[in-house]
């Protein structure tokens, strides 16, 4: 999943926000309480949040290499 394809309402999420949707979607798609539709839906949120977060710690950990480089 491309960085452009994740929706805005994610990208301005922190680490720690898309991180506690993820805890929330995960618990939600174990229990049994929900259906089909929904999961399908949550699951492909849950996919663009890890995007997210995948592309902040990347970006943070190009951030500390240039920092180190500079030294």
């Amino acid at each position: 999943m491309k960085t452009k394809n994740i929706p805005p309402d994610i990208k301005s999420k922190s680490i720690n926000e898309a991180k506690s949707e993820i805890f929330e979607i995960l618990q939600k798609l174990e229990s049994n309480e929900t259906n089909f539709a929904e999961c399908e839906s949550d699951y492909k949120r849950l996919l663009s949040l890890n995007e997210h977060v995948n592309s902040l710690l990347k970006e943070k950990l190009n951030r500390i290499q240039s920092a180190g480089k500079k030294k």
